[in-house]
C-alpha cells in the first residue's frame, strides 16, 4: 500500500478480498475492495481489482467508474486501463465510438501497444471500415512482423480473388513458421477462409482440417456425445409441458435463436430497419440468470415457481434496458439461446421465438469452417457437428410440440432467394406492418460482433446456399446422407 502504513483492518480486507478475487469468488471481493477503498482510495490497484470484479459481477458502469478512479490515481500502464474499459463498452453495453476513444487513448500513451491495435482492427471490422481494420492489423504487424493473430485477422478482413495473392503466401509463411497449436489455428482458419475465397476448394478442407486439429490441441476441448444427449434428455424432462401462465407483466423480447451460422444476425439486421423494433445482439442474459439463480441447470427450473421466473423476467427486462437503452421491441439474438426455449416461456409466456434454420449440410460444414470457442467443440470435428446437428433438432422438435405457435422458422435460404415474403411472414407473426426500409439494410449503422460482419453488410448472395457441393467428394456419402434428409425439415412451420 502506499503512503502512510495500512491499519490493521486495511491489512485484513486486503487480505481478504485479494483472496476472494484468485479464488474467484467475485462478490466477496468487491465487497471487501469496496471497504478498503472506502478507507483508503489512493491505491489505484484496488480500484484496477475492482473493476475486475465488479465486471465480472455485471455491474459494468460501476466497472468503468473504478477503472477511472484507477486513472485517476496514476495506475501503472494505464493503456491497459483504457482498453479494458473498451472491452465493456463494446462487449457489453454497445457503445462503439466511446470504445474506440479508449483504444485511441491507450495508443496515444503507447503507439506499440498490440492488444489496443487488434481490438481497435476488430472494432472497425465490427463496424464496417474494412479498409481502417486493415491499416489497423498492418501498423501491428510493422511493431511486431508476422505476428499470427494480426496476421490472421489481416487476411479475415481482406478479399480475395486469385490463388496467387501474395496474402495468402504470407499465411502458408506464417504457419511454417509458427509452433504453438493456437497459432496454428488462428493462420489456418485464416488460410482455409482465403483458399475457399478463391475456388481451391481441396485445399481449403486440408488447411480447415489442420486447423481444428490444431485448435482442439490448443484447448483441450473434447466433444462428448454421450453428455450431450444425457443433457437434452434431462432438458426435455426439466420442461415435459406447456404450463399456463399469467400473462407477461411487460412487452416480451424477440428471441432469435439457431444453431450458429443459419442466418440469425442476417434476420435481426433485417428486423433492426423497422422503426417499432431494435437489436439487441447476442445478449448473455439467459446464461447469466441461469448460472446465478437456476442451478443445478436445468433440474432447477423443473421445481421453480411462478413467481420465481416472474422474478427472472423483471431481472432480464432491467438489464436489457441497462445494457440496450432505447424504445422498441427488443431482439435477443444468442443463437445458443435454442437451448432455452423452456425458460424463455416460462419467463415470457407471450414471447415470439424466430427459429433461423439452414440446410443441415450447409450449416454443419460452415460451424467446421469457423473458429469458435472451446466451448464449442463440436465444431472442431465434422462427425461431432452432424451429432450435435442430431441432438439440437431432437430438442427442438420437443419445444415446437409444447408450443407450435410461438416459435416461427425462417429459412436462411428462402430469405437469401426472395427476402421480402419471409421478412413479411416475420413481422406479421410479431403483430407489426411492413415497412419496406427493412430491406435497406447493406449501410445500415450500427456493430455487428459475429462471424458474419461482412456478408451482413453487403447484398444478398446465395452463394453460401449449397456450399457443401463444393466440398462433396471430400466429405463423403455417409456424412451427407444422414444430413440429406434433415434439409429443410420444420422450415416454413410457425
Amino acid at each position: 500500500m502506499s503512503g502512510r502504513a495500512p491499519t490493521p483492518e486495511e491489512q485484513a480486507l486486503a487480505r481478504q478480498a485479494s483472496e476472494a478475487r484468485q479464488a474467484g469468488r467475485a462478490e466477496e471481493a468487491v465487497s471487501a475492495y469496496t471497504r478498503l477503498l472506502a478507507l483508503r482510495p489512493d491505491l489505484p490497484d484496488s480500484w484496477y481489482n475492482l473493476a475486475l470484479m465488479q465486471r465480472r459481477t455485471r455491474r459494468f458502469e460501476d466497472a468503468l467508474a473504478s477503472y477511472a478512479e484507477a486513472l485517476k490515481r496514476g495506475v501503472s500502464e494505464p493503456e491497459e486501463v483504457h482498453l479494458n474499459r473498451a472491452v465493456i463498452l463494446i462487449d457489453d453495453l454497445d457503445r462503439p465510438d466511446e470504445a474506440e476513444a479508449e483504444l485511441e487513448a491507450a495508443l496515444r500513451l503507447n503507439p506499440a501497444y498490440l492488444p489496443a491495435l487488434l481490438n481497435l482492427g476488430n472494432l472497425h471490422e465490427d463496424r464496417g471500415r474494412r479498409d481502417a481494420a486493415q491499416a489497423a492489423y498492418r501498423r501491428a504487424l510493422e511493431i511486431a512482423p508476422g505476428h499470427p493473430l494480426a496476421l490472421a485477422r489481416l487476411a479475415n478482413a481482406s478479399r480475395f480473388s486469385a490463388p496467387a495473392d501474395p496474402l495468402i503466401g504470407r499465411l502458408r509463411a506464417g504457419l511454417s513458421a509458427v509452433s504453438r497449436p493456437e497459432d496454428r489455428a488462428e493462420l489456418g482458419f485464416a488460410l482455409g477462409r482465403a483458399l475457399d475465397a478463391v475456388g481451391d476448394h481441396d485445399a481449403a478442407f486440408d488447411a480447415y482440417g489442420a486447423a481444428n486439429a490444431a485448435s482442439r490441441q490448443a484447448s483441450g476441448a473434447r466433444y462428448d456425445r454421450t453428455a450431450v444427449e444425457a443433457f437434452v434428455t434431462r432438458m426435455i424432462a426439466a420442461f415435459p409441458e406447456a404450463v399456463s401462465e399469467d400473462a407477461d407483466a411487460g412487452e416480451a423480447p424477440v428471441f432469435i435463436c439457431g444453431l450458429f451460422r443459419s442466418g440469425s444476425t442476417l434476420l435481426e439486421r433485417i428486423l433492426a430497419g423497422h422503426p417499432e423494433m431494435r437489436a439487441g445482439g447476442e445478449l448473455n442474459l439467459l446464461p447469466a440468470l441461469i448460472g446465478q439463480r437456476l442451478q443445478p441447470w436445468p433440474e432447477a427450473a423443473a421445481t421453480a415457481s411462478a413467481a420465481v421466473f416472474a422474478e427472472l423476467a423483471n431481472l432480464y427486462r432491467s438489464e436489457a434496458q441497462q445494457l440496450r437503452p432505447g424504445e422498441g421491441l427488443l431482439t435477443d439474438k444468442r443463437p445458443d439461446n435454442f437451448l432455452n426455449i423452456g425458460l424463455i416461456k416460462r419467463m415470457f409466456p407471450s414471447a415470439r421465438v424466430l427459429h433461423t434454420v439452414r440446410d443441415a449440410r450447409d450449416v454443419c460444414l460452415s460451424n467446421w469452417m469457423l473458429h469458435l470457442d472451446s466451448s464449442m467443440p463440436q465444431a472442431m470435428d465434422l462427425d461431432d457437428m452432424a451429432h450435435w446437428h442430431g441432438q439440437y433438432r431432437r430438442l427442438m422438435g420437443h419445444w415446437k410440440q409444447l408450443w407450435p405457435d410461438a416459435i416461427l422458422d425462417v429459412d436462411y435460404d428462402a430469405l437469401v432467394a426472395d427476402p421480402e415474403p419471409q421478412a413479411r411472414r416475420v413481422v406479421e407473426a410479431l403483430g407489426l406492418g411492413w415497412d419496406p426500409a427493412m430491406l435497406d439494410f447493406v449501410g445500415r449503422q450500427g456493430a455487428v460482433r459475429t462471424a458474419s460482419v461482412w456478408q451482413v453488410r453487403e447484398p444478398l448472395y446465395r452463394t453460401s446456399s449449397g456450399r457443401w457441393r463444393n466440398y462433396a467428394h471430400r466429405l463423403g456419402t455417409d456424412w451427407l446422407a444422414p444430413l440429406s434428409h434433415e434439409v429443410g425439415a420444420g422450415a416454413g412451420s410457425g
